[in-house]
Order: structure tokens, then C-alpha cells, then sequence
């Protein structure tokens, strides 16, 4: 299916741009934006900790918990976290799979999430001069929305937007070694010595974040040497003279 869109140009002659089905993002993608998460599971509805915050891309059905992942267990899954009482996304899941430029990431506990849907704000700050074409929420001036959905609703009028990720001029596309979420892949988990052994103690884990082979011998730890006295023992007590 092609959607044919007129081009804004201020004017009614303009050119007419062709928007495909991959431009306008997966099939999953409106699912995901419209469901539901962090409601109890209906299918293990007597089972503690069944919150349910995974979505499974291949289904497209309704959110997961935990208990429900053996039945998905060759699917592509991803994991909807919470801030500030909104569903978010870590990049480093939905970012190799959709194009997320124009959307405003942010960093949570050392990780860049973008959110889901729009967060709808009133005023402005006081000297805001970018607010997100959608819901009109404050950004800065490098991107032009808040969530994945307010993105989705401007390519209404803009055909220029794609969720489409495009190979990038002089990256092979056949391989994928050019990507910018590669390092992110749970293939590529680099092994360091804080996840392969963080509780082995008199072992050195050789690791210096990439410049040095993931192979480095492993040596053993200088023993510590005790340089603590040995207590004198003490003697037999005599009582001090008394002097009348």
C-alpha cells in the first residue's frame, strides 16, 4: 500500500510525495502505542507480581507479564517501563527497529528512554521557544516532538517523516555493522568482569572498555599481608603497694 500525501509548500501546486507502509512504521507500532500496561495479568490473575509491562511485537495482542513469556519464548519481546506515571521505551530496544529522529530521548537510571504517547501541557515555561507539534509540551529546539505517538500523529501533514530506518551514505546496509544501537544488542553484551565474575574474589578480570581483547589472561591477586602486632600476652596482675 502507497499513501500519496501533498507536500506543504504554502501553496496548492505542490509536489506530491509517496509515503509506503514502512514509512508510516511497522505493524506493531499503533498496538503498541494503544495498549495497555501495568494492569494485572488476566491470564495468571492469583499469581503475585503479575504486572503485566511486556509487549510482544509478533502477537500484536494485548501486554504480557512475566509468566506469560514461556508461550513467546521465540518472539521478539520488549520491555514498557514507567516515568513520571507514563509507559516509556528504552532506545536501545525500539531504536534499531524504527527510525526515532525529531523525538525527544531522555536518560533514566543511565539508560535513553523516549516515551510512547504524548504528554499534553497547558502553558509553556516562561522563554520556551520549541514546544512539540502535537501536544505543545516544552522541548528543546533539536527536536520537534515528545513521544513516538505525537511523531506518528505529525505525518499526518508531513511526508517527509519516516520511521523507515535508511541506510546511511557510505554504511553498508547488508550487515547492519554501521548501526548506531549495535552496542546495545543483547547478542553483543560485552562480558566484563563485573557480570562474568563480580564475586570471585583473589581474581582480576582484565577489562579496559574495548581497547584491549575481551581475552585477556586472568591473573591472580597479590595475597594481603597482615601487618597487625600480635597481642603481648598479659601477665599476672599485682596489686600496688599500700602505703598507711
Amino acid at each position: 500500500m502507497v499513501s500519496i500525501m501533498e507536500s506543504p509548500d504554502g501553496g496548492g501546486g505542490g509536489a506530491m510525495v509517496q509515503q509506503t507502509e514502512e514509512d508510516l512504521g511497522p505493524p506493531w507500532l499503533r498496538p503498541l502505542l494503544s495498549t495497555s500496561f501495568f494492569v494485572a495479568c488476566g491470564a495468571h490473575p492469583d499469581l503475585s507480581k503479575n504486572e503485566c509491562n511486556l509487549f510482544c511485537l509478533g502477537c500484536t495482542g494485548d501486554a504480557l507479564c512475566a509468566y506469560c513469556l514461556p508461550a513467546h519464548r521465540d518472539h521478539h519481546v520488549v520491555q514498557i517501563r514507567r516515568s513520571s506515571y507514563h509507559n516509556v521505551i528504552r532506545v536501545s530496544e525500539v531504536g534499531k527497529l524504527i527510525d526515532i529522529s525529531h523525538v525527544q530521548t531522555y536518560v533514566i537510571n543511565s539508560a535513553k528512554i523516549v516515551f510512547l504517547n504524548g504528554r499534553p501541557q497547558a502553558r509553556p515555561g516562561k522563554g520556551v521557544t520549541n514546544t512539540c507539534e502535537i501536544c505543545c509540551r516544552s522541548l528543546p529546539d533539536s527536536f520537534r516532538f515528545c513521544s513516538l505517538g505525537c511523531k506518528l500523529g505529525g505525518m499526518r501533514w508531513d511526508p517527509s517523516l519516516t520511521f523507515a530506518i535508511r541506510p546511511k551514505r557510505g554504511q553498508d546496509s547488508g550487515d547492519g555493522s554501521g548501526s548506531d544501537y549495535d552496542s546495545f544488542s543483547p547478542k553483543k553484551v560485552r562480558k566484563t568482569g563485573y557480570e562474568l565474575g563480580r564475586f570471585d574474589r583473589g581474581i582480576r578480570w582484565s577489562d579496559d572498555e574495548g581497547s584491549k581483547s575481551n581475552t585477556a589472561p586472568i591473573t591472580p591477586t597479590t595475597p594481603p599481608i597482615n601487618r597487625c602486632r600480635p597481642s603481648r600476652r598479659k601477665g599476672i596482675p599485682h596489686r600496688a603497694p599500700f602505703y598507711g
